[in-house]
């Protein structure tokens, strides 16, 4: 059956029995790349629940009502089962986006198929004549009316690519959770260009990135800002780890991370031993062979001293601080400071690490500190009891009382540093240490929030 723009029909008059059913979209577009995307919409017409975005990087909604399999060029099949869909979603809306330059009036040829068994029930086509300087094309819908699945074939154009899509559903994607701590939010399109840029540049972080989301999801900070840095001791005691490849594969976990709280697609990186020091940036570009060519120009060095460093960071993040530490003030941003502050051994300039710890609680920036060495697996099992009032001193001891003492560190404005200590950088699972890096970060915002330290 022949389908023409703007005609509406009954599904069930197109395929009689249950509605489950296949889309078929293909578009001939030579030197133009396309997205495909269906949005699950409510009775307002907003997209309220962003798992209810299906495109490339969310292939299924939580439901199973609705899986996106690309095929080869700009063509891609939706499968779709509407009896699965929750009954807050009203209306599906399935959409092309160019990625790059270019308009809709240079598609040479476009056709929607609908049919189960791979027959065409119905099809509906269109060509670039259609359209002037759009970028982004509503192709069907599928909508609730009067307790009945009906289909229309819109071919609607959008001067704007996939953002304009998502701005015209009225998203929130780029929203905070309202349930989790407050927070500055991603902005959608950019995240979207970066999980692409991962896709192509850095396909071994595309697990590690999945892994951080959904821990980043179970403390309502999936849509969370922030900057990420990672900071490595390069004292000769790290050697063996520098070689076996150990520093490498966690720093890369770390990258995952800042393409979750960000997304320029990288992290910032200091080093320290006896002196400090600031390579160049980990991107997803340069990220495969980072830790040796950083080695490489940074040799390791006889002597473990944190403050130097931890000045180093304050200074570049927040450079109106007082980094010396003395008569702090809160200093304000939009954006907050994750650390990672990498360690095999206690630093031996204790009293002014703790005057950087201080000073540094007047600030919006989190450290995180791991130390290497025997294995706190243990104490961290009986970690969520923590929750219910005891600190870390009462639920195991260390290898490093000094970085036990900055967890629980007296003369704060606010609790801004978590310790945990591992027998190998490889100890925890992925899953295992994004759920350990959030441990009291959330909490954190919060209360950098309650401080003014966050905007």
């Amino acid at each position: 059956m022949q389908i023409n723009q703007g005609q509406r029909i009954k599904v069930s008059h197109l395929m009689p029995g249950e509605p489950c059913f296949s889309v078929n979209i293909a578009i001939t577009a030579p030197g133009l790349t396309l997205d495909f995307a269906c949005f699950g919409v409510d009775a307002a017409g907003e997209l309220s629940d962003d798992r209810y975005m299906t495109f490339f990087n969310q292939p299924n909604t939580p439901c199973g009502g609705v899986a996106l399999r690309p095929a080869a060029g700009n063509a891609a099949q939706f499968s779709i089962d509407l009896t699965r869909l929750p009954k807050t979603i009203e209306r599906l809306v399935l959409t092309a986006a160019l990625d790059g330059n270019g308009t809709m009036a240079q598609v040479t040829a476009g056709q929607v198929s609908v049919g189960q068994d791979r027959q065409p029930a119905g099809v509906f086509t269109f060509a670039g004549q259609d359209f002037k300087d759009e970028r982004a094309l509503i192709l069907v819908e599928f909508y609730r009316k009067e307790g009945t699945w009906r289909m229309m074939a819109s071919g609607q154009g959008f001067n704007g690519g996939l953002d304009a899509l998502v701005r015209y559903f009225g998203s929130d994607v780029a929203a905070p959770a309202a349930t989790g701590p407050v927070a500055p939010a991603l902005d959608f399109t950019k995240r979207l260009n970066l999980e692409k840029r991962i896709a192509v540049e850095a396909p071994h972080l595309i697990d590690l990135t999945k892994k951080a989301t959904i821990s980043l999801e179970k403390v309502g900070l999936g849509q969370h800002k922030a900057k990420v840095c990672l900071c490595l001791d390069i004292s000769a005691s790290m050697s063996s780890l520098y070689s076996k490849g150990l520093v490498q594969a966690f720093a890369e976990r770390i990258l995952a991370l800042g393409c979750r709280f960000d997304d320029d697609g990288e992290i910032d990186v200091f080093l320290f031993g006896i002196n400090a020091h600031q390579p160049d940036t980990m991107t997803i570009s340069n990220s495969k062979q980072y830790v040796p060519q950083m080695i490489r120009n940074y040799p390791l060095e006889g002597g473990t001293r944190y403050a130097k460093a931890m000045e180093a960071i304050r200074q570049f993040y927040f450079p109106h601080s007082n980094a010396k530490g003395n008569s702090p003030q809160v200093t304000a941003s939009d954006i907050p400071v994750y650390v990672m502050f990498v360690t095999d051994g206690d630093t031996s300039d204790t009293s002014a690490v703790e005057a950087q710890v201080r000073a540094s609680s007047y600030e919006p920036l989190f450290w995180q500190f791991m130390g290497i060495g025997k294995s706190s697996r243990p104490k961290q099992a009986s970690r969520l009891s923590s929750m219910f009032g005891m600190g870390s001193a009462s639920i195991g001891s260390s290898d490093f009382p000094f970085l036990d003492k900055l967890d629980n560190l007296s003369g704060r404005l606010i609790d801004n540093a978590n310790f945990f200590s591992v027998s190998s950088p490889d100890e925890y699972s992925d899953a295992e240490l994004y759920d350990l890096l959030m441990g009291e970060y959330p909490g954190w915002l919060k209360l950098a929030k309650q401080k003014g330290l966050l905007r």
